[in-house]
């Protein structure tokens, strides 16, 4: 039975701080002394601890944001010049797909519980740093093995980055802040998308002189590796476990748990068990597994109608994202201050689809402003949907950690992005780029109709109500009563 958080025991009441929270037997917001049994009929007064903001938060965030672009630069440096690379190694495009796939591949089996930000924010930042110089080992054609082992180092330092955003944005930022600050946090990621697409056919020309080809590609990976060095020597001297303070009440009372009391198997079983993350996983995979296809196998796409336009190929890349970092921001900031959560992550799915069907038959008309227009539209609303699935998946599964429910999240879209870039890469091969793209929009139609039976189910936002409720109530009472 319920508990009812606001009311006081008879006699001389006092404050009760609790241990901890015990998800599933409490409402959203109430919190329960762990460790003990209650006496029956007991209620308890949850006053959290002091709620402030850190100076320190917009640091944190903004240093996640660069090398998490640092690392996703990595990931699309070889896709954004497939041909040049099959090239210069002398290896099939899927083989040079495949550089981009072991990202999501090794996601899947290694996604595990490590609880400290700040361990997290190392372990990622130094494998980044480590796999940039692995690759400057790989100069020669015959070396294909060690740029495949440099991009394998970097794929594991995704695993500590990809699930991050929503957890740092609920530990350093307030409730008003939180949805914006996800979306800066995921920015970093797009960002560096996008100077992958632009960056690479700009250092590496496709020439024929293999030595300058060889010249060229080692001043993009020395430097890459320079500013992946820099930027963990940051992590070390800026980055902290968490602010002084919470910053939100619903963050305060996450906090009060107890260690002990966590069981991160018992999280995932939970969200495993809640119909409304489910859909959303399956959905998130959907749209951001096309996301990652359509990345991998641009440069193929684009080249096949528009032969030796790799430079436009990179800027149709940087368009897509540029205008999806747009439409981040702005997602995070109509959710801040509307909580619309089911209504705006309905809405951009739905655009996701129009605008990929609309980017699937201007392809192939021979106009490349078109096609930037185009895919311009389509990158507003599908890179624009990223930052809205961790916000919503925090909403439907709190009090469970945002690190767990991302990277729940980031599974299913590895999963789909592995299936969809093989799946499109040989539909493309064998019927060409309409065929391929066609496949993506019929999964994006599924995604949009799975989405619309998605309730809203704000949990989050209700703890933070109840405990602001809460605290006015005593306040209100200790007026009225000061004998008391």
């Amino acid at each position: 039975m319920k508990k009812t958080i606001g009311s006081q025991p008879k006699g001389n009441p006092k404050l009760v701080h609790p241990p901890g929270l015990q998800p599933g037997i409490s409402g959203p917001g109430q919190a329960l002394p762990t460790g003990t049994q209650p006496a029956p009929r007991t209620q308890v007064w949850v006053t959290p601890g002091p709620v402030r903001l850190s100076r320190r938060r917009w640091a944190v965030v903004l240093l996640f944001s660069s090398y998490s672009l640092c690392n996703a630069f990595q990931w699309i440096q070889y896709g954004s010049i497939n041909n040049v690379f099959v090239r210069f190694y002398g290896v099939s495009a899927f083989a040079i797909d495949w550089l981009s796939m072991s990202y999501m591949l090794t996601y899947i089996p290694l996604l595990f519980p490590v609880r400290g930000l700040r361990l997290i924010a190392l372990a990622g930042s130094a494998l980044n740093a480590l796999g940039a110089w692995v690759k400057l080992g790989s100069l020669k054609p015959h070396l294909f093995p060690i740029t495949v082992l440099g991009q394998v180092i970097c794929s594991l330092a995704q695993v500590f980055i990809l699930g991050m955003p929503s957890r740092i944005a609920s530990v350093w930022f307030s409730s008003r802040e939180v949805s914006t600050a996800c979306s800066i946090a995921v920015f970093g990621n797009q960002l560096g998308i996008a100077v992958g697409f632009l960056v690479p056919p700009v250092l590496v020309p496709n020439v024929d002189d293999v030595e300058k080809l060889a010249y060229h590609i080692s001043i993009m990976f020395f430097m890459t590796a320079g500013v992946a060095t820099a930027l963990f020597i940051l992590v070390v001297i800026v980055f902290k476990e968490k602010p002084p303070h919470p910053p939100s009440r619903a963050q305060a009372l996450i906090q009060s748990r107890p260690t002990e009391e966590y069981s991160y198997m018992q999280s995932i079983l939970r969200l495993l068990r809640n119909a409304n993350f489910l859909l959303l996983m399956v959905t998130y995979g959907l749209n951001t597994g096309c996301f990652y296809a359509l990345s991998t196998l641009l440069n193929r796409m684009v080249i096949r109608h528009y032969p030796g336009e790799e430079v436009n190929a990179g800027r149709i890349g940087l368009t897509i994202i540029l205008s999806g970092m747009v439409g981040a921001l702005i997602s995070g900031i109509w959710l801040d201050r509307t909580k619309a959560y089911k209504q705006t992550t309905l809405v951009v799915y739905t655009m996701s689809l129009v605008g990929m069907i609309t980017y699937t038959f201007t392809l192939s008309l021979g106009h490349l402003w078109v096609v930037f227009l185009t895919a311009g539209m389509l990158g507003f609303f599908m890179t624009g949907y990223l930052p809205l699935g961790f916000e919503f998946a925090a909403e439907l599964t709190y009090p469970e950690s945002e690190g767990t429910s991302s990277g729940l999240l980031n599974v299913s879209a590895q999963i789909f992005g592995i299936a969809f870039t093989i799946g499109q890469g040989q539909i493309i091969d064998c019927f060409g780029t309409k065929a391929g793209n066609l496949l993506l929009c019929s999964f994006l139609f599924l995604g949009t109709i799975m989405t619309a039976f998605i309730k809203a189910d704000l949990r989050r936002q209700q703890a933070n109500l109840d405990n602001e409720q809460t605290v006015s109530k005593s306040l209100l009472q200790s007026l009225l009563c000061p004998c008391y």
